[in-house]
């Protein structure tokens, strides 16, 4: 773990002194898949900071109100990518790319604060049962067919090191999470063929850590640790950004 968390924090300068001089275009594109209650913009300082490194990067934008049409989704992105792709899934996003990673272009996945399903597995199964003892559970209420965060939780559930002011906006401006997105199980697992990274939040009051540990064991994933709240891309841009291109290795056929 110890030499992971070094790696990324060379990778880290590498990256700031890349945009600094400017970097040749990369070979490889990075997709990134949100999760539930966001949207796509919450990638902004990451796409930024992938962008000057010389990676194309492409942001889905998909509803989160049935996976199936948020993988047919992020399939649609895929398929416009120029190179071989690194897909980036964060919470509810990571149901998404455990199935649409099976594309063929898909080179490797990285997990972010994120579910890891395996087949037969879907959010609601994966979320049931108690949180463990000193950790957190998301504080959702139920609207008609979709889940939101309880809005005077989100900022501390959410984003407990991202400032106030954008917390509470976001917790204004929730996506609505249909249930269908969170109870259809999933069929294909790419983490079983594809090399495989996931991030922890070590501070996360929406997906238990423990949680994450397990499923990134399980995924044989190529695990860091970060002291973060589950907004990670937010409050640790450049660190997740290291991650994701700790994922840019070749791989033989």
């Amino acid at each position: 773990m110890k030499t992971l968390v070094s790696a990324l924090a060379a990778i880290s300068i590498a990256t700031a002194q890349a945009a600094t001089a400017g970097a040749a275009e990369r070979t490889v594109s990075v997709v990134l898949v949100h999760g539930a209650f966001v949207d796509g913009s919450g990638w902004k300082d990451t796409y930024n900071i992938l962008s000057e490194a010389g990676y194309e990067v492409l942001v889905v934008q998909h509803p989160t109100i049935t996976l199936r049409d948020d993988v047919a989704e992020t399939e649609r992105v895929i398929a416009k990518a120029r190179h071989p792709v690194i897909l980036v899934g964060h919470s509810y996003g990571g149901m998404v790319i455990t199935e649409a990673g099976d594309n063929p272009k898909v080179r490797s996945l990285v997990y972010l604060a994120a579910f890891a399903p395996d087949a037969g597995e879907s959010v609601s199964t994966l979320a049931e049962g108690p949180a463990p003892a000193g950790e957190h559970k998301a504080p959702l209420v139920t609207e008609g067919d979709y889940l939101l965060v309880d809005r005077d939780k989100f900022p501390t559930s959410f984003a407990a090191d991202v400032d106030l002011a954008t917390t509470r906006f976001l917790g204004a401006a929730q996506l609505p999470w249909g249930l269908q997105a969170v109870q259809t199980k999933v069929g294909r697992v790419a983490w079983k063929a594809k090399p495989t990274h996931y991030m922890v939040t070590a501070e996360d009051h929406m997906i238990p850590p423990t949680a994450q540990r397990t499923m990134a064991k399980r995924a044989g994933a190529k695990v860091a640790e970060l002291k973060s709240s589950h907004a990670v891309m937010l409050s640790h841009p450049r660190e997740v950004a290291a991650f994701i291109r700790s994922a840019d290795t070749p791989t033989t056929d």
